[in-house]
C-alpha cells in the first residue's frame, strides 16, 4: 500500500513482521504436536464425524481439500473441508483443527451473534477491499480530493471491523472445539494441552492480522489526516 517511503511505512513492516512471526508460530506448532498421535487413533476426519452425528447434524458433509493448514467450514455448501494434514491423520494437531471447523458449524446451528454481524457486513467488506485503495488512489490524482479519499478510508475501515469481529467467533469456535474433545474423552489430559496449544497458535494469527490491518488504517489515518489539516 503506497509504494513511496516515508516515516509511517515503519507501521506497514511491523505489521508484516508481526503476520510472519504469527504464521511461523502456528505452522511449527501444528508440525510439532503432528507428529504427537493421539492415544486412541482418532483421525481428523473421524472426529468430525463424531461431532456431526453426535449433534445430528445430517445436513453437514465433509469433503477433502488440497493443502496443509487449509481447513474450513462453508456454511453456503454446508461442508467442512479437512486438508491433507488434518483428513486422515491421527494426530492431536490434526483433531484439534477438525474439531475446530465442526465448532464453526455449531456456530452456523445455534445462530451464534457475531456470525450473523460477520455475514450482514461481508457484502461491504468484499466492496471495501476490493475499491478502498483504487478510491484513495483516485483521490489522490484529482488534487486530493478529500471526498474520495475519506470514502475510501471508510471502505478500509470495514476491513478492519471485520476483522475485529472475526476474532471472538474464531476464539469461540476453538473454545467449542476443546470442549467436545474434553468431554468425550477423545483425548486424554496430556493431550488436551497440546490441542490448546494448536489452537491457540492458530488463533493468534487471526490477533496478527487484525493489529496488521490496524496499523495499516492509522498510517492512512496520519497521511491524509495531515493533508486536510494542511
Amino acid at each position: 500500500m503506497f509504494y513511496y517511503y516515508d516515516s509511517t511505512y515503519i507501521l506497514v513492516l511491523i505489521g508484516l513482521v508481526i503476520t510472519m512471526i504469527a504464521s511461523a508460530n502456528v505452522k511449527n506448532t501444528f508440525s510439532k504436536y503432528q507428529k504427537v498421535k493421539s492415544k486412541r487413533q482418532k483421525s481428523g476426519l473421524d472426529v468430525a464425524n463424531y461431532i456431526l452425528k453426535t449433534n445430528n447434524y445430517n445436513d453437514i458433509s465433509i469433503k477433502k481439500t488440497a493443502g496443509s493448514l487449509s481447513d474450513y467450514y462453508n456454511p453456503a455448501t454446508k461442508q467442512v473441508a479437512l486438508s491433507d494434514s488434518t483428513m486422515n491423520d491421527t494426530s492431536v494437531a490434526a483433531i484439534a483443527v477438525a474439531a475446530h471447523e465442526c465448532g464453526h458449524v455449531i456456530q452456523y446451528k445455534e445462530g451464534y451473534f457475531p456470525i450473523k454481524i460477520k455475514a450482514w457486513i461481508l457484502p461491504i467488506v468484499n466492496f471495501g477491499s476490493r475499491m478502498s485503495i483504487p478510491l484513495i488512489f483516485l483521490g489522490i490524482i484529482m488534487s486530493y480530493n478529500k471526498t474520495l479519499i475519506d470514502l475510501g478510508i471508510l471502505l478500509f475501515s470495514f476491513v478492519l471491523i471485520f476483522q475485529i469481529v472475526t476474532l471472538p467467533i474464531e476464539f469461540d469456535a476453538s473454545r467449542r472445539a476443546l470442549k467436545v474433545l474434553d468431554n468425550s474423552g477423545i483425548l486424554d489430559s496430556q493431550e488436551m494441552v497440546y490441542a490448546t496449544k494448536v489452537l491457540k497458535a492458530a488463533a493468534l494469527t487471526y490477533v496478527a492480522a487484525v493489529l496488521s490491518t490496524a496499523l495499516q488504517f492509522l498510517r492512512l489515518i496520519l497521511i491524509f489526516g495531515g493533508r486536510r489539516r494542511d
